[in-house]
């Protein structure tokens, strides 16, 4: 036989706190986890306005009448994470307010004729986790009361909070959690919400038996859980599990992550009759936790790359300086340059920094009039942009002290291009009114450029002492993509 579902006892037993408002933001219905989280009976709230029971004249109390307002005018759902918002104490634990935080999600419940009439809160107390600095991707926690103790004494206590059952059915429709009943030991489904089918992306699944309308996850031990709940009634749960679920007929297996809850259902007579399915979609908070993880990872990996180059420039430099004061000079010029193309890269979230930003950045210092730069728009991966970054302040610095930019009649030049083979090719041309001559010592400058060119990025480093002036030219590869516009 199939059970009947009470949604009304299905509201009361839902482990975290929800509350229904009318238009009017009169409270219409609250269950047993909300009283709880409030610290409020429900003869003190329901017919009561929300912000006479919870006034709040800040910027928070502003924040959830918008919210309200939004779900009522748009009849999309709305959330707020982690907004303050303090209660009153009840007196008999000492009155005041109590500082707590909260994460909430609005949803619109449309009466039959599609218009939304209420709205469903399901809110969540947030304060101790914001206390502990862990407000990022901690997993949601199912009580581990059993179902059927929660459901008793839920039922010893509650009272009528809607005049018919259509609408709890309705809330239970519309509610951001999943939920399904499965009956029977073929695990036939009876009811499934909207959420639980855009889980599993939308398919018709009311009569089916389980392994009949998910065949996809077979082998992936839910099967057998179930199983579990009906043949034991030991609860089964599940925080951030992965499954792979195919959202289309026909289509590819798609990666999701849930919190899941498997309660037994029983008769009056203590008999298991089928299992309540209830949890959440974590797959985007997962994902979020994943890239922290791998962004952190990739932060730790560049500041021992920056500090190892840190450390070489520093001694190098104050090995090959004429004098302590020199050596500072150029130390600090060279820990700017770096600084400078950590800044580009950090704008872009490290993703790359563009070729022409990194020229323009370390020249932009001398008279633009007698400074040529061109080429097309590339794009260079983080290590490319830190290491020609320093070479071309080597090379500015030595155009400043010794070439085109040491006088008012020089000009300098720097052009580049990348090749088919995905190489990037750069040149730089001084033009001066003095002949230039190879340098008498060969100092860490001129070694950093080639060791960098040749040795860090596996490129190529050609230079030329002509009466003309100094030129070289940089070959390297490009290990991203080049963007074909015009600098």
């Amino acid at each position: 036989m199939i059970p009947t579902i009470n949604h009304q006892h299905l509201f009361e037993v839902l482990p975290s706190p929800h509350m229904v408002l009318d238009r009017h933001f009169n409270i219409v219905a609250v269950n047993n986890a909300y009283e709880r989280a409030t610290m409020r009976a429900r003869d003190e709230l329901i017919g009561r306005y929300l912000f006479d029971v919870f006034p709040n004249e800040e910027e928070s109390g502003r924040r959830l009448r918008a919210s309200f307002e939004r779900v009522f005018r748009t009849g999309k759902p709305d959330s707020l994470a982690y907004i303050p918002y303090d209660i009153p104490k009840p007196a008999d634990q000492g009155g005041g307010m109590e500082q707590r935080f909260w994460t909430a999600v609005h949803t619109p419940l449309q009466d039959e004729q599609g218009r939304v009439a209420h709205l469903l809160q399901n809110t969540v107390d947030v304060t101790e986790i914001v206390r502990l600095r862990q407000a990022v991707n901690l997993p949601f926690r199912f009580r581990e009361t059993h179902l059927l103790e929660r459901a008793r004494e839920a039922e010893r206590q509650r009272s009528t909070l809607m005049a018919e059952g259509e609408d709890f059915r309705r809330l239970f429709q519309q509610a951001p959690g999943f939920f399904a009943v499965v009956s029977g030991p073929e695990h036939v489904f009876t009811f499934a919400n909207d959420s639980y089918l855009r889980v599993i992306g939308g398919r018709n699944v009311l009569g089916m038996k389980v392994r009949d309308a998910l065949p996809e996850i077979e082998g992936q031990g839910f099967f057998e859980l179930l199983d579990g709940v009906y043949r034991t009634g030991t609860p089964a749960r599940g925080e951030a599990v992965r499954v792979m679920v195919q959202p289309e007929e026909g289509g590819e297996l798609r990666e999701t992550f849930l919190d899941f809850s498997y309660d037994a259902i029983r008769d009056d007579e203590d008999t298991i009759i089928g299992v309540f399915v209830q949890g959440m979609d974590r797959t985007e908070s997962v994902r979020a936790h994943r890239q922290q993880r791998l962004l952190l990872d990739e932060l730790n990996h560049r500041v021992k790359n920056t500090l190892s180059a840190v450390q070489s420039i520093a001694a190098q430099t104050m090995r090959s300086a004429r004098d302590l004061k020199s050596a500072n000079k150029d130390l600090e010029a060279r820990i700017v340059a770096l600084s400078k193309a950590h800044n580009l890269l950090s704008a872009k979230e490290w993703t790359d920094a563009e070729l022409a930003n990194v020229v323009d950045q370390e020249l932009s210092a001398y008279d633009q009039s007698r400074i040529e730069t061109g080429g097309s728009k590339v794009a260079l991966d983080p290590k490319t942009a830190i290491a020609l970054a320093l070479v071309l302040h080597e090379l500015t610095t030595n155009a400043a002290k010794y070439g085109a930019l040491s006088s008012s009649q020089g000009h300098l030049s720097v052009t580049w291009q990348a090749l088919p083979d995905r190489t990037l090719s750069l040149a730089w041309m001084e033009r001066t009114d003095n002949p230039v001559a190879p340098p008498e010592r060969h100092g860490f400058g001129s070694r950093m450029i080639e060791r960098v060119i040749s040795g860090e990025l596996g490129g190529t480093y050609e230079n030329r002492y002509a009466r003309e002036g100094f030129s070289c030219r940089i070959s390297v590869p490009l290990r991203t993509r080049e963007l074909n516009e015009c600098h």
